[in-house]
């Protein structure tokens, strides 16, 4: 007869304790790997059917927001001069957000891993194209930093993401072919009729304001009548350029015809675009165009801001009248309700 002692006992029980060890460790790397699987499923159903770039960030930024908390998330495609910037802060908060990322793409900053701000924002930066320098930017909450598994699953999900946005790209060149006015280069009226809605929604969504900009040219027809229609195109092309020079890209500039043109301003209200349509009637006049001596061209600007329940239609109508104000009142000036 033996006897187990407790060495006997540690060393036949051991190999079965270790057996289950390996079962629960393997258990569990099958349930991270189930989440995992069913999170970027998830992505995949929600950029199903997302043509534009600005639909794919926002998107990507919806699906993300409860996994990892951020603040803005950016692409950038400086070759072919694409800028989508989403951001879910409110007020200051999401001014200085767009700021930082801004000053990113502008210092063409090109760090792997985190870049940390003097306030502790942390950014990060991935790059689709090394060649054109494209890429995702990602700024989280203040103080905020990513744990290693935040980082494998974004590395993860942003495989699907770029590929999307190869796709959007494609489609979004032969939009503009179809949606850009072909003289100014800005974008059309059909443009604005597929963007509009959407900025309205998500002004009221996030409780932003949202203001307009009607801009109708001063004695633009003296200088086609007197100078010929030749030298009238070039005008516009002038004032275009002026305007995009002015303009944000979370903003719509679009020619809407002839000699007018409308500037949607997101999250704008009526005393920081009057500061900027301002600045436009006096770069505008600083072009130094007359059709004679005493007839210089201008534009007279008319401003509001969307109000609670207001349809699209009725607030472009009440725009259109602060317009005619302006106009009324000696032309040349911006005109607010």
């Amino acid at each position: 007869m033996t006897i187990a002692t407790k060495e006997n006992q540690f060393s036949t029980s051991s190999p079965k304790q270790g057996e289950l060890e390996k079962v629960m460790v393997e258990l569990d790397y099958l349930k991270k790997q189930s989440e995992r699987l069913d999170l970027i499923n998830r992505l995949h159903g929600r950029m199903a059917g997302v043509l534009s770039l600005s639909g794919m960030i926002e998107a990507y930024s919806v699906w993300l927001m409860p996994l990892v908390a951020h603040e803005l998330i950016g692409y950038n495609n400086s070759q072919r001069n694409k800028r989508h910037l989403f951001c879910s802060g409110h007020g200051p908060y999401r001014r200085k957000a767009i700021a930082f990322a801004e000053q990113l793409i502008a210092e063409k900053a090109t760090f792997d891993g985190s870049y940390t701000e003097k306030d502790g924002r942390f950014a990060y930066k991935w790059i689709f194209e090394t060649s054109d320098d494209s890429g995702i930017l990602l700024i989280l909450k203040e103080g905020y930093e990513l744990s290693p598994e935040e980082l494998d699953l974004i590395n993860h999900s942003l495989e699907i993401l770029g590929e999307c946005l190869r796709r959007g790209l494609e489609y979004e060149d032969l939009f503009e072919r179809a949606s850009s006015d072909s003289l100014t280069g800005l974008s059309n009226r059909r443009v604005f009729e597929d963007r509009i809605v959407g900025m309205m929604d998500s002004a009221r969504r996030y409780n932003n304001p949202l203001s307009m900009i009607s801009m109708d040219l001063d004695r633009f027809k003296d200088i086609n009548d007197k100078l010929g229609h030749q030298r009238g195109d070039e005008v516009l092309q002038a004032v275009a350029g002026v305007l995009k020079r002015a303009v944000r890209s979370t903003d719509l500039l679009v020619r809407m015809g002839g000699d007018e043109f409308l500037l949607v301003l997101d999250n704008t209200d009526l005393q920081s675009g009057r500061i900027l349509a301002e600045r436009l009637c006096v770069a505008i006049n600083e072009l130094n165009i007359w059709a004679d001596e005493k007839t210089q061209l201008g534009v007279s600007i008319g401003m509001s801001e969307l109000q609670p329940g207001e349809s699209l239609k009725q607030w472009m109508e009440r725009t259109d009248d602060i317009l005619y104000h302006a106009k009324a009142n000696g032309r040349s000036r911006v005109a607010v309700e």
